[in-house]
Formats: C-alpha cells, sequence, structure tokens
C-alpha cells in the first residue's frame, strides 16, 4: 500500500509498505543498503510471533505523478469487472525503484477464547483453513498458539525458496524464474499429495507462500493442490493477498461443493468476506470495511462458538422440523374449516416450534460439539425424514378416517336415536384431526415454554370456540355447520368417546416409533437427551465416552494435542 505526499520544498515522495515476499523485489539496485541487515531482523521478530511490513520510498517526478495519477483515476473510474486489477497493474507502474527505510514489528495477541474456539469448531467437524498476509514464520507462531497446529504434525511447506531460484531472481531473467517457479510449486505439491497418501495414520498440516500460492492457483494446478489441501487437517496459506484470499475461497467453495464460511476483521478481507457463501465481519481496531460486507457481524472471534454450535444447531432442527412438520398436517374439509385450519387452528404451534424449541440446551451443545455434524450431514431434513412424516400424516388420517367412519354409522348417535350425517361426521373427524395435530407437536417439543402451551391447547380450544360462533350464524353462512356443536355434538358423549379413540391411536404409531429409535438406534442428540434425563450429567465416564466421538485423530485444536501426547497408541488404534 502506497500514498504519494509533498514535502515542505515541493517535492513528491511514494511512501509504501508491505511484505518483504513483495517489497525486496520492488527495491532499486542503489536502495538494498540495509537489505541483508532488514532480512535478518524480519526473520527474528516472525519467530517471535510478531507481524511485520516493510517500509521504502523514491522520488517522483512532476511529469511521472501526472501520467501515474490520469492512468490511476481512469483505472478507479472503471466499471468492469477487472477494475481492481487494473487499479493494481497500474500502482505497480509506480511502485517499483523503491529504496528501503527499514521494517516494524507488532505485536498481535489472539483474542481472548480463540484457541478454545478454534478447538470446539475442529471437534464439530468443521474445517478450519488460516488464510493470513503474515510471514510464514508468523503463520506458523500462531497456528501452534491457536492450536491448529502441534507437536508430531507433520508439516508439508511449499515456498520459493529453493537455491536454483534465488540463482534466477539475480539474474533478472523473469521468464526462467517464472517456469522454475511453476514447476517447483507442482512438483511439491505431488510430493505432498504422496506424502498424505502413504500415511494415513497420521495428521499433516499444509502451510504455503503467497509467491507459491499464485501458481497453485493456476488452472491446470489448483484442483492438484484442492486435493492436497482437503487431505490436511491444517491448511496455512501466508502472506496472502486479498484477491488470493478470495480465490482460495472460491476454489473451496466451487471445488467441494461445501458451504463455506469467511471470517475477517479487516480490509484485506472483504473480498474473501464476499466470495464465502456466508460472511462473517469481526468488529475492532482495524476498521468497519469487513463489517460492512459481512453479513453477520460479531465483536470478537470466540462468539462464533456459540454463533455456530448452538444458534446454529437450534436453527436447523427448527427449521427442518417445521418444513417436515407442514408436510405431515395438511387436510381438506368445509371451506371455512379449511380456510382457517392453517391459519388458526394449526399455524401458531408450528411457529413456536420454528422459533422456540430446543432439543439440547445451549451448555450441552457447547459440551458436545458433534451434534453441528447433525447438520452438515443434513440427517434432519433428508428425504428419507420427509417421506416418513408425510407417511406419518397418511397414517393418522387413515385411522382417524376410518375410525370415525365406522364409529358413528349406521348406529344411533344420540339417546334420541339419530343417526350421524355427514355434518356431524365431518365435524366430529375434524374435532379429530385438530387434537391429533396438535397433540403430534406437543410429542414432537422438546423444549416447552409457556408460549408453546398457549399456542397448542389454546388452538384447541379455539376449535370449540369457532364451532361455536360459526354454527350460531344463518344456514346461509355457516351451512352444514349450522348449530352443529350446540345440537349435535355437545351432548353426545360418543363424540368425546370417539375424540378420545382417535387421538390415541393416530398418535400411538408416532410414539411407538419414535421409543423403539430412542431407545435401540438413538442418534447423537437423543444420546445426549438421555444424559439429561438420567441425570447422568455429572458422571464424567459417561460424558467422555459420548464426547470422545467427535474427536478424531486428524482433527486440531488442543483437546486432541492433549489427547495426542497423552495416549498416541489410542489415537493410532482410533484411525
Amino acid at each position: 500500500m502506497s500514498v504519494i505526499v509533498r514535502d515542505e520544498e515541493g517535492k513528491l515522495l511514494l511512501l509504501c509498505k508491505g511484505a518483504d515476499s513483495v517489497m525486496f523485489e520492488r527495491l532499486a539496485i542503489n536502495g538494498r543498503k540495509y537489505e541483508e541487515e532488514t532480512r535478518e531482523h524480519v526473520n527474528e521478530y516472525a519467530n517471535a510471533g510478531l507481524r511485520t511490513l516493510i517500509l521504502a520510498y523514491r522520488g517522483l517526478s512532476e511529469e511521472e505523478y501526472q501520467v501515474f495519477n490520469e492512468k490511476f483515476v481512469e483505472a478507479k473510474n472503471s466499471v468492469s469487472a477487472d477494475r481492481e486489477t487494473m487499479i493494481d497493474e497500474v500502482a505497480k507502474k509506480v511502485e517499483k525503484d523503491l529504496i528501503l527505510l527499514g521494517a516494524t514489528a507488532v505485536e498481535d495477541k489472539l483474542q481472548q477464547g480463540v484457541p478454545e474456539c478454534i478447538d470446539k469448531l475442529a471437534q464439530a467437524g468443521i474445517k478450519i483453513w488460516v488464510l493470513t498476509g503474515d510471514k510464514m514464520e508468523t503463520a506458523i507462531n500462531i497456528g501452534y498458539a491457536s492450536s491448529l497446529l502441534r507437536q508430531g504434525m507433520k508439516q508439508i511447506i511449499i515456498n520459493l525458496e529453493s537455491p536454483k531460484i534465488t540463482e534466477l531472481e539475480k539474474v533478472g531473467d523473469k521468464d526462467a524464474v517464472t517456469k522454475a517457479s511453476r514447476e517447483s510449486v507442482l512438483q511439491q505439491i505431488m510430493n505432498g499429495k504422496f506424502q498424505v497418501a502413504a500415511s494415513s495414520s497420521e495428521a499433516f498440516a499444509l502451510i504455503i507462500d503467497g509467491k507459491s500460492l499464485a501458481y497453485a492457483l493456476e488452472e491446470n494446478i489448483k484442483k492438484l493442490f484442492l486435493e492436497l489441501a482437503i487431505g490436511c487437517a491444517s491448511v496455512i496459506c501466508c502472506r496472502s493477498s486479498p484477491i488470493q484470499k478470495a480465490l482460495v475461497t472460491r476454489l473451496v467453495k466451487e471445488g467441494t461443493k461445501k458451504t463455506t464460511l469467511a471470517i475477517g476483521d479487516g480490509a484485506n478481507d472483504v473480498g474473501m468476506l464476499q466470495e464465502a457463501d456466508i460472511g462473517i465481519g469481526i468488529s475492532g481496531v482495524e476498521g468497519m470495511q469487513a463489517v460492512m460486507s459481512s453479513d453477520i457481524s460479531i465483536a470478537q472471534f470466540r462468539f462464533l462458538e456459540r454463533l455456530l454450535l448452538v444458534h446454529g444447531h437450534w436453527c436447523y432442527r427448527r427449521i427442518s422440523s417445521m418444513i417436515c412438520y407442514f408436510f405431515y398436517k395438511n387436510p381438506a374439509y368445509n371451506d371455512w374449516f379449511l380456510s382457517l385450519y392453517n391459519v388458526l387452528f394449526t399455524s401458531l404451534p408450528v411457529i413456536a416450534l420454528g422459533v422456540l424449541d430446543q432439543d439440547v440446551s445451549a451448555r450441552y451443545c457447547l459440551k458436545f460439539p458433534l451434534l453441528y455434524q447433525e447438520g452438515v450431514q443434513n440427517v434432519l431434513f433428508s428425504w428419507r425424514r420427509i417421506i416418513g412424516w408425510m407417511f406419518n400424516g397418511l397414517c393418522s388420517a387413515i385411522i382417524i378416517f376410518f375410525l370415525c367412519t365406522k364409529a358413528l354409522d349406521p348406529q344411533a348417535f344420540n339417546k334420541d336415536g339419530k343417526v350421524a350425517g355427514y355434518q356431524i361426521l365431518g365435524a366430529t373427524m375434524y374435532t379429530c384431526v385438530i387434537w391429533v395435530v396438535n397433540c403430534q407437536m406437543a410429542l414432537a417439543v422438546s423444549y416447552f415454554t409457556l408460549i408453546q402451551h398457549i399456542v397448542i391447547w389454546g388452538g384447541i380450544a379455539l376449535w370449540y370456540l369457532f364451532l361455536l360462533a360459526y354454527g350460531a350464524m344463518p344456514p346461509s353462512i355457516s351451512t352444514t355447520a349450522y348449530k352443529v356443536f350446540v345440537e349435535s355434538l355437545a351432548p353426545s358423549p360418543f363424540f368425546y368417546i370417539v375424540t378420545i379413540f382417535a387421538v390415541i391411536s393416530a398418535l400411538t404409531p408416532y410414539f411407538l416409533y419414535n421409543a423403539i429409535q430412542l431407545r435401540f438406534f438413538p442418534m447423537y442428540h437423543g444420546m445426549i437427551q438421555w444424559i439429561r434425563h438420567d441425570g447422568r450429567c455429572d458422571d464424567p465416564d459417561y460424558c467422555n465416552m459420548v464426547r470422545q466421538r467427535s474427536i478424531r485423530p486428524t482433527t486440531v485444536g488442543f483437546t486432541a494435542r492433549s489427547l495426542a501426547r497423552t495416549n498416541p497408541l489410542e489415537m493410532e488404534n482410533i484411525n
């Protein structure tokens, strides 16, 4: 990044700062006086975990500035898709022949809770890549500090620091440097793939610098690079430019067909945030550009843990359950019955389920991060589950229909010997449907609140109030429902007996299926619910047994690192 200023004497100066991998290439021959000392200092700072920048300058003539300014304004005003590329090309033409000033080193500590957050996300099965502009040494230190790297994890380092390429750079043959660099990156990627394929019991970390990444993202190499990266437990791309961050994000999104989430706090992360399926900006000291370009804003990185593992799991379960329930509950009857069925009698319980239900508390969501994998694997919204709910609705409909028709026909319905006509049959059957649908919702709810009690039982009460009000209207309006409740249904005990038996019979198949599944074939959230209901949440052995399902040998994070250190043989056997 550069600025152009005019000093007190009227001279134009270009002041430039940037990464050492870029800045040293742009120094003039007479501007390298302190290059070796500066390189040593930068490496020392990077090894200490500090973030480094190189500072340089050059003088500009009035003519050179005018030519640059015209081209820069033209590039800025461009509305084409390659506007940013045009600006970069114009800047490169003036950011050359620089004179080295020195280097800066700034300590940038990890925010509170970052290692713990990364550990929980890794246990949830989320693959974590780091795209940073820091030097490789700094990035590696941050990797160890955040538990993305651990002792014993084999590192595949891809860079262009070979003697052959260094010699070509000194000669200044750019074409030869480009060819040799491309071949070197390709060879290192192939060697890395061979290492990963040859050892399935070890965890690998891929570390690649910005220069190498530029070649790895080329059309004929990027597929191989992605295959290597997917096989590694950790991926760190250091000295990455903003465009490279966006390109890596696009490569993962399009190459794996997975949902990608990017999180960043600076202007350099804007492209990455916009390219990802979900962009999360961290508001902080580095400005608001990332926040303004993101889908969601949080104050600290550690809040990502609760956002994904708690609210992400809850939202997935709520939405999937709500949609499946709609497939279950929709029948057709009298015009007004049909119109108000989804508006008054059964809609509010579904909304309450979609907003308030919690199959597992926030504490258990954080304690057992593998719950998040239920959403990643889509186990709650598969075609099997949707068809299962539709089949449940079909079974309930068949049970209600045949039980009501056989029970009400042809014997007398009340003490006067009146038989049940289609008006009484329809109202009775509809009453059973309202009861069954709302009681089915009560069985499906895992976390009852006062609101859910009100909307479920209130929906049933509202149906009886509607029968009274609708039946009191003139026959021209109420049609088949004219005084059907007051004169026919309410005085007859048979109406209540049929309703009770229909509700019990229609809900029995779901109850039995749910009980058998929970007892013999529990899903992961079912196991955790048993921990809570059986009072085994304080049993460390049982909880540890369940939790271990979420820790893989190649998982990053301090939990997996601790397990590998204390019991490496067990880790190998699990693999």
